[in-house]
């Protein structure tokens, strides 16, 4: 469950903005990545699976990177910023996985 807080945006106005806690955010996420990975883990089906860490990493990595890049606006500073890496690094993982 997510707790949220409203707070008017003016007098009269019936729009509302929706703020999610920082902390609701990161459980939110970590139940979805537990809910995708138990639902791949289940439809193995018996079936072998080696190197789950380098899968899922590189995964979740592909993704994120084209979100963040796109809610950026492709500002790789910002970017960069936003992700907690260097620009350089940035740099590095966009070529990587051949985002432009």
């Amino acid at each position: 469950m997510i707790t949220r807080t409203a707070h008017d945006k003016g007098a009269g106005d019936h729009d509302r903005a929706f703020h999610v806690t920082r902390t609701h955010r990161s459980d939110l996420l970590r139940e979805c990545v537990r809910e995708a990975l138990g639902n791949y883990l289940t439809h193995l089906n018996g079936h072998p699976v080696s190197n789950l860490y380098d899968l899922v990493l590189a995964e979740v990595e592909r993704p994120l990177l084209e979100t963040v890049m796109r809610y950026t606006h492709s500002n790789q500073t910002h970017a960069a910023a936003l992700l907690g890496m260097s620009r350089s690094t940035l740099r590095k993982k966009l070529a990587q996985y051949g985002i432009e």
